[in-house]
């Protein structure tokens, strides 16, 4: 693939191969490229998301096309909640909230609110570009915040990613915030590349992806050491993420040496794991998802945040690459 060809520059309208005059359209909205040296991003105006990454032409997250929505979440970036909240109910102050079911095979409220919400552009630099959307009060969410997220292509860090919530609110709201992020490394096979995650524990979900508990992980579930994706089958949240530097980092390397990672920063404490082989065109997909709380955090309370009125919360992960 040649990304530049497939994804023009800050562009909703005529594109290489398209009539002239006749605007081009995206299924994900406008499209916002970022270039430094050898780097290319490009994000997108749906669900302020990450399209593509790339380094020296080796694409480093999976893709999807022009007329395509992200598949599984491909990319997008995740507020108020990520991951599912059970039945889409909460209780704010003994009272019942219930959210809209958006994965109704398993009667959840699935990765937030601004999935198909279009971003503002907020600002635009020549390495970086700032999207924003609201959350406006609505049942099962009584709460004003804003969603706000700026990718930057760093000369010594690769890509970096920082979102932030501002609550607009005259009272303190409930948050978790998360991206959903599928690495990759150029042509290499996924079932090929091996995965390491640094942490030990990790959380126990039922049949619905709930998580009921917290365990030490185990054989099938322990990264630590690095497992060959071709032997994973998981959609499993870690926490107690072992940082060095104040960042945490879970990595797919291939047998040449080279390497992909993401890496999160400690307001980020929790991390997903979801090897896939339902990805379109992949044999095997891998989402690396960095969260600031588990599934479900809405009821159980674990890693669940409160922004006091007027103030904002910052996470910050990015992708870096030994090429």
């Amino acid at each position: 693939m040649n990304p530049s060809s497939r994804h023009p520059q800050h562009s909703d309208t005529a594109a290489s191969g398209a009539s002239e005059g006749v605007p081009r359209r995206y299924a994900s909205g406008r499209q916002y490229e970022l270039r430094r040296g050898d780097a290319l991003a490009v994000v997108t105006e749906l669900a302020a998301g990450l399209r593509l990454y790339s380094r020296g032409g080796v694409q480093l997250t999976e893709t999807y096309g022009d007329g395509d929505i992200p598949p599984g979440a491909t990319g997008i970036t995740l507020a108020p909640w990520a991951n599912r909240v059970e039945d889409g109910v909460w209780y704010l102050n003994g009272k019942k909230q219930q959210l809209d079911i958006t994965e109704v095979s398993r009667n959840n409220a699935s990765h937030g609110l601004l999935r198909n919400a279009a971003y503002e552009l907020v600002d635009e630099a020549e390495f970086s570009v700032t999207l924003e959307a609201p959350v406006f009060p609505q049942h099962g969410y009584p709460f004003l915040v804003r969603h706000r997220v700026q990718y930057l292509l760093a000369e010594d860090l690769g890509l970096v990613v920082r979102q932030t919530l501002l609550n607009d609110s005259q009272a303190p709201a409930p948050f978790v915030l998360g991206a959903h992020p599928y690495l990759r490394l150029g042509d290499v096979p996924a079932s090929d590349l091996v995965l390491t995650v640094g942490t030990g524990s990790r959380l126990v979900a039922d049949e619905r992806l709930i998580p009921r508990s917290s365990e030490q992980v185990d054989g099938a579930t322990d990264l630590r050491g690095g497992r060959t994706v071709s032997e994973l089958d998981i959609d499993v949240a870690y926490t107690d993420l072992t940082f060095d530097g104040g960042v945490a980092r879970q990595t797919l390397k291939a047998s040449d040496g080279r390497s992909v990672s993401l890496w999160q920063d400690e307001n980020c404490s929790y991390v997903h794991v979801f090897v896939t082989d339902q990805y379109p065109g992949r044999a095997k997909a891998v989402a690396i998802e960095p969260m600031t709380g588990p599934a479900n955090a809405f009821n159980s309370g674990d890693g669940l945040r409160w922004l006091p009125a007027g103030e904002s919360f910052t996470m910050t992960w990015g992708i870096s690459a030994s090429l």
